[in-house]
């Protein structure tokens, strides 16, 4: 009996091994420590490392407290935005380049939507903050929806 990844499957465990793998603090603070935004390998990293999550603020101030949560939140709601994106158009996809295209946009998507949203939870959110949020997440999305979209490619559509 062989088991077939589902297209919204595939998407979400994507999407939520590179937010584990790359979005921790251990390895976004190696990131800022070890490379240079000036430098092609640098500059990817640090989009890789977007939607950084973390266990415990840095202080138990008010602003590192309301912006840890934010940060936190951004990350889960990319993956959940991921999934709900998926799951409602997936169906309609076989695979192969509409699996990849699918991907690739719902992590676009879900991203900005993910920023924009948690934009305003931070201390002292703008409407202006909040479009820079989904600005950054949307570049997160082109740049690394990518390997959703791979990851999409490969699986096919759940039968009924």
């Amino acid at each position: 009996m062989s088991r077939t990844r589902t297209i919204t499957g595939a998407g979400v465990l994507a999407t939520a091994l590179l937010v584990l793998a790359f979005g921790n603090q251990a390895v976004t603070e190696w990131i800022a420590r070890h490379t240079s935004a000036s430098t092609v390998w640098g500059w990817f990293l640090r989009t890789l490392s977007w939607p950084s999550w973390a266990i415990g603020p840095r202080d138990n101030s008010t602003k590192a407290m309301r912006d840890l949560l934010a940060q936190d939140l951004r990350a889960l709601f990319l993956i959940l935005f991921v999934a709900a994106i998926l799951g409602m158009v997936a169906k309609s996809i076989v695979g192969g380049a509409g699996g990849f295209v699918l991907g690739w946009a719902a992590l676009i998507f879900a991203s900005a939507l993910a920023a924009f949203i948690t934009a305003f939870i931070v201390s002292s959110p703008t409407f202006l903050g909040a479009l820079g949020a989904a600005s950054a997440g949307s570049a997160y999305g082109l740049f690394v929806g990518w390997i959703v979209g791979i990851a999409t490619a490969g699986a096919k559509r759940a039968t009924a």
